[in-house]
């Protein structure tokens, strides 16, 4: 068995044909050699027949099972004189491998069938709680044997079957009764044909417990199987089976049709596959692709022979897993993992980008602070290594007037639109102070700046100036209030001046308050990421920041940064965080 140029659909359905073809040819010669040999010698006219009760010793039945007896002949039979239960269509009962009975109709005055009565039956319980039909001989059928079929429509179709004489085919009737103290239900199909003015009835489950549970096993698994007769070309497939393929119940696929599903790359597969089953290889498996109502499906399938009498296969089953589902719970997985490092290396490279920016962007600490008599620190604190890049921002520089401008705010937002803005506001404040105005006038200016964009969101905003009389004067727009060190105490500056965050109120005019500093005194800005806690107050954290700052008494502005920023790192933060220390060291030296 050769197979050969497998990768299109046209030349494995030939070989599949010239297979079955061959089969079925060489099982066709060895039949009609078989029948050319001499027939046996037949019996004589009027010999006994081996089948007849005289041949076999057979004593006469005393009483047929229909209740006839040896009385006159069975309405059922054309029989000569007398009734032969050996004859009679009772006898056959027992051989029916259903549940079967032979009814006779009970008729009211009018002649209308009002029941049936069961003459006789065979052995078969259609289920366990059931009785047999050969327990109920004399029984109405409706009345007293079967009442939960009183309401379904099957009186109504046996009467057809005697009035009409056409047979029953198919009647399914979903029977219900109280059976032991409880209510029993099973699913029934019925069959009938008349019989004179009798009626034989034959009745089985849709489904055996055992199919049902087949069928649940199926389902559950994802599996089905198939069977291919290749000398009838009969074609069984489980409901397993239907359901992967989504074929009509009635109309299973040939192996040729099964073909015409493949996805062109499995041609190639899937003909090695059957090659193998009908060289007589078992199991043989593979992984075949099938494009189904326009839907790739991945299948696995098993395959083994089912051979004749000459050793080859004249069937060929196969068993099929639906891998589909999982197939595409893993492309979807692949998508997400590919969607996932695609927006990391995108973040990524956000974060280089808005690091390298805000690098360029935040200030270094001027010599001319120090000729202020000024020592400053400042320090910008990520939530997280990887986290993204947010709108915080400080300034520290000195102005022509001799004045230090001290400013510190948070643009809300993360990544490049928050660090866009963080510049603007940063550089707008910085243009602004050249103006000798006012810190009220600044946060006044800026907060129409902010208004007026109508893409931008709100912020906070800390900005003042030290002047040679060591005053700091000061407005704020909804930010928390700086924090002074002095003689080993902290405290926070008072804020009955602060005004809405920027963005929030147009026209809002801003205060300025004064508060005078001495020589020595540290002063800490910070943003709100320095104070907030998952779950806690943020006066709760304005209290913690407050107590570490006490504690960093006697400690240039540097190590005060520092000490705080170890602070910082050692609980998880939501947010980032700047922080700037101001120290007076003493009147400028232009003062002085």
């Amino acid at each position: 068995m050769t197979l050969t140029h497998t990768g299109d659909v046209a030349s494995l359905k030939a070989f599949i044909e010239r297979e079955i073809t061959t089969l079925r040819t060489d099982v066709r010669g060895r039949s009609e050699t078989a029948g050319t040999a001499e027939p046996s010698p037949g019996r004589a006219a009027g010999d006994v027949g081996l089948d007849t009760p005289e041949a076999v010793g057979r004593a006469p039945m005393a009483e047929c099972p229909c209740g006839q007896g040896n009385g006159p002949v069975h309405t059922c039979v054309d029989a000569g004189e007398g009734h032969d239960p050996w004859r009679c269509l009772c006898a056959t009962l027992p051989a029916i491998p259903v549940s079967a009975a032979l009814l006779e109709p009970v008729r009211d005055r009018s002649g209308h069938i009002e029941d049936f009565v069961i003459r006789a039956g065979n052995h078969i319980r259609s289920a366990e709680w059931l009785v047999s039909p050969d327990q109920q001989a004399g029984q109405r059928f409706f009345t007293a044997a079967r009442p939960g079929a009183a309401t379904s429509g099957l009186l109504a179709a046996l009467r057809n079957v005697l009035a009409t004489g056409r047979s029953l085919n198919g009647l399914v009737v979903d029977y219900t009764e109280e059976r032991y103290g409880r209510l029993r239900r099973v699913q029934l199909v019925h069959y009938a044909a008349s019989c004179g003015d009798q009626v034989l009835t034959t009745w089985r489950p849709v489904r055996s417990q055992a199919e049902l549970l087949t069928i649940d096993a199926q389902h559950l698994a994802s599996m089905g199987w198939g069977r291919w007769d290749l000398l009838s070309g009969n074609v069984t497939w489980s409901e397993g089976l239907q359901r992967i393929f989504r074929t009509d119940p009635a109309l299973p696929w040939t192996l040729l049709e099964l073909c015409d599903a493949l996805v062109p790359m499995d041609v190639g597969p899937f003909g090695e596959f059957i090659a193998s089953v009908l060289a007589g290889e078992e199991p043989a498996w593979t992984r075949i692709r099938f494009l189904v109502l326009g839907e790739v499906r991945t299948v696995d399938l098993l395959g083994r022979p089912v051979a004749g009498t000459d050793g080859r296969p004249w069937a060929v089953q196969l068993v099929a897993r639906d891998l589909t589902p999982q197939m595409r719970s893993r492309r979807r997985l692949v998508e997400k993992q590919v969607e996932t490092e695609q927006l990391r290396q995108q973040a990524a490279a956000e974060r280089h980008v808005a690091s390298a920016l805000r690098e360029a962007l935040l200030p270094t600490y001027s010599e001319g602070l120090a000729e202020l008599g000024l020592n400053v620190a400042a320090a910008y604190l990520p939530a997280e290594p990887d986290a993204a890049v947010g709108g915080d921002w400080y300034k520290c520089r000195p102005l022509p007037d001799e004045r230090a401008l001290i400013a510190i705010g948070d643009a809300s937002g993360h990544g490049l639109d928050a660090v866009a803005r963080m510049a603007q506001q940063r550089h707008a404040v910085a243009g602004l102070a050249q103006t000798a105005a006012l810190a009220g006038e600044i946060a006044t200016w800026l907060n129409e700046l902010v208004c007026s964009d109508p893409t931008a969101s709100t912020a906070t905003m800390s900005v003042g100036h030290i002047g040679d009389d060591r005053v700091f004067r000061w407005a704020c727009a909804g930010h928390p209030a700086p924090l002074l060190l002095r003689g080993g105490h902290a405290f926070a500056l008072p804020t009955e001046h602060r005004g809405p965050l920027l963005g929030a109120l147009p026209g809002h005019a801003y205060e300025t308050a004064a508060f005078p500093l001495e020589r020595g005194d540290v002063l800490l800005l910070y943003t709100d990421g320095v104070v907030e806690r998952r779950g806690q107050d943020i006066t709760q954290g304005i209290g913690s920041l407050t107590e570490a700052l006490t504690a960093c008494r006697n400690m240039p502005p540097q190590r005060i940064v520092d000490r705080l920023t170890e602070e910082y790192g050692r609980s998880a933060h939501d947010d980032d965080a700047c922080l700037l220390a101001v120290r007076v060291d003493h009147a400028p030296k232009a003062a002085s």
